[in-house]
Order: structure tokens, then sequence, then C-alpha cells
């Protein structure tokens, strides 16, 4: 394969075609002219370079565009059909897919049961779901690019091992990453689904203008995304973020915490947690976001036991978020998760408050404004970026 050397004719022919495909994936539709105009092209060197495009199997025609008396131009777009990846999400009772083509337009869902299982069976039910995904599209494996699977935990980049896990049976095999790429036979990511949560924030929600934060996730388990400079902090075995694991005062300190598979903030602030807290000042219900829900009611209807109840669970989450922000000192925090959402706009104040009472910086928080699946939102997120990546520099060689 050839290498292009900086300033020669072939380097600005790439640069030039990742700029117009940038461009149609931004704009949608455009004629030649508005091509050449949005990104500085002369008339020869855009038609030129759709073209170029057209033969590579990139871009194609969508219609006429009419102009005055006589005036016509041709449009066009992205082929969506160049490319297509699947998005997995890994829980223990099902795996959630969902297709994508080169333009991020979803064209097909599956989801599959995942009974308790041993052995091998990842790559097996990695497989039957990335096919019923691209069955569902109506597209054959052969039309597949690329998979990136959300899990709740990590794998160690040094053994290809998933930890933090050990609630999904099958996936623990050895090689786990060159298992799922030789069953699957395309590249394969497997990445921690809160990671994935903050690269979905980072391409469509609160954080697509900051660099340094974090995004904590708070529901029937709790982890961090860190992302500092723009790029996602993992640790030298994955496991950066996994703060449910973490010690807090309110906690009682559980040894070997990963044999217990609790302990620490998880403890005190998962939803189980929760729900027991709201037990306790009177509230009813058997779901995290329920309960949760009726007592944002109460503290919005003034309420002492509402007040009580909320105030309560915001300082245990500030507690928590206290020692992260004291070692990271993000620019903002994301709060995710059926427990914040659900505690919506009031419990988002609150643990603010309790926050900035407890430390030096006082970053802001939000709430995550991601809709749908934010994992599944987030892998796709990944797998078209490298995707494009891909296929927009294969165009000149």
């Amino acid at each position: 394969m050839s290498t292009s050397t900086p300033g020669t004719p072939s380097l600005l022919r790439a640069i030039n075609d990742r700029a117009a495909l940038e461009v149609l994936l931004q704009r949608g539709p455009l004629t030649r002219p508005e091509i050449g105009a949005l990104t500085g092209l002369s008339k020869p060197t855009a038609s030129q370079l759709l073209t170029r495009l057209r033969d590579a199997g990139l871009v194609v025609l969508d219609g006429i565009r009419e102009g005055g008396p006589g005036r016509t131009a041709e449009l066009y777009r992205i082929n969506p059909e160049a490319g297509h990846v699947v998005a997995l999400e890994v829980r223990r009772a099902r795996i959630r897919a969902c297709a994508a083509d080169l333009t991020g337009t979803v064209v097909g869902r599956f989801e599959l049961p995942t009974p308790g299982t041993s052995g091998g069976d990842a790559v097996a039910r990695a497989r039957q779901t990335v096919q019923g995904a691209m069955d569902a599209a109506g597209l054959g494996m052969d039309r597949l690019n690329r998979v990136v699977i959300g899990v709740p935990g990590a794998v160690d980049p040094r053994t290809e091992r998933l930890g933090y896990a050990s609630h999904l049976p099958g996936w623990h095999i050895p090689d786990l990453l060159s298992s799922l790429r030789n069953g699957l036979g395309v590249p394969v990511a497997v990445e921690n689904d809160v990671n994935l949560v903050a690269m979905a924030e980072l391409a469509h929600g609160q954080v697509t203008e900051s660099r340094d934060f974090v995004l904590l996730w708070v529901s029937a388990g709790i982890g961090l995304a860190i992302v500092l400079g723009g790029t996602l902090v993992r640790g030298a075995t994955g496991g950066a973020g996994e703060v449910g694991y973490m010690p807090v005062a309110s906690a009682p300190i559980i040894r070997e915490p990963g044999r217990a598979n609790t302990g620490g903030l998880q403890a005190v602030a998962g939803a189980p947690a929760v729900i027991r807290l709201l037990r306790e000042h009177g509230f009813r219900g058997s779901q995290a976001d329920q309960i949760i829900r009726r007592a944002r009611e109460s503290y919005e209807n003034g309420e002492e036991r509402g007040v009580a109840a909320l105030g309560e669970l915001a300082t245990r989450l500030a507690t928590g978020l206290a020692a992260i922000v004291s070692v990271l000192d993000p620019e903002l925090i994301v709060l995710a998760g059926e427990v914040p959402l659900s505690g919506g706009e009031p419990f988002r104040a609150l643990v603010e408050r309790e926050l900035h009472t407890m430390t030096i910086p006082h970053p802001p928080l939000r709430l995550s404004s991601v809709d749908g699946n934010p994992v599944l939102a987030g892998a796709l997120h990944l797998a078209l970026g490298e995707t494009r990546e891909e296929l927009f520099s294969s165009t000149v060689r």
C-alpha cells in the first residue's frame, strides 16, 4: 500500500475528499457549486472530486434541483449503502442491537434474551444478535463493516478478559476481543457502557463543547466515565471509573469488593439502596424510577418527608462526587441513569448544592439529555466514527 507525502497531489486530494464528505454528512444533499463554496474548492477541482467519490461508491446522485428558467443542478449525497455498523448493549437478561448505515440512520433492530449460560456462548450470542439486526435491515453479514459492544464492565487490554461483570456468565473467556472478531469476521470493540453514554453526550448531548468532564451513571449499578482533553480515560486495566466500589464514609468498608460485588458508593446510592432509603421515609414502590418520582412530587409539594428523603439521597451522592472532584477537578459533571433522571431538576439542584459545600472547585452539574438508549447511541457513534475514518481515507491510494 502506498503512502502520501505531505504536500503531494495525492495528499491534497485526500484532504479535499474528506472535507467534501464531512460537509455532505453535516448538510445533507448538496450541488457541486455548494460543495465547492463550502470547501473552498474551484469548480474543476470540485467536479473531479465528485467523480472520484462516485467511482469509490461513497457519493451518489440525489436528483435535480430546479433553479431559474432553464437552470438545473445535480444534487449529491453520501451513499448510505457504502458502509454499515451494528451496536450492541449487553445485559444479564438480554442483548439489544441496532444496525445503522453510513449516514447514521438506524435500519434494523433486534433483541435476544440471554438466560444464564457459560462457555463460549458470548461469541455465539453476539453473532446471533448481530445477524438479527442485519436481517431486520434486509442486509447480509457481508455488508457489515464494524461492531461495537457495550458491557457493564471493562476489558483489560493486557489480557482481553472482561472484569467488573461477574453477572454476565459466558463473557469471561480468554481473548474475548480476538474471539469476537474471529466469530463475527469484522473489527469489534468492547467498551464500558458508561463510557459509551459519555460518547453519546459528546455527540448529541450536554457536553458537545466540553473536553474535560465526568459522567456519573446511577441506576442499578453506578459507574463513571472520565473524559480529559476530549479523550476517554480507561485506566491500565480498563477499570477507570468503577466508582461503585469506591469507599465512602457513609458506607461500611467492604474487603475484597470484587468478590462481594457490592459495598462503597454502590451500597448507599445504587438503585437498591435508593429504594430502601425512600421506603424508610414512607414512600412505596418496587422500581427505582417510580419511587423516586413519588419522592420528587412530595418534595415539590413542600412535604417534609420528600424534603428529607431527597436531601439525604443528594448528600449520599454528593459525598461520592466530592472525592471524584477532588482528584479530577472536572469542568463539568453530567448525571445520567434512572436515579438522577427520575429525580429531575430538583434532585440535580440538591446534589449540586451539597457538592459545592464539600469541594473547593464548583463544577456545574447537568442532567443527561440524550434521547433513547444512550449506550446504543454511544456505540453507534464510536462504530460510525471508525468506519467513516476507514472509508473516507480510502479514496486516494
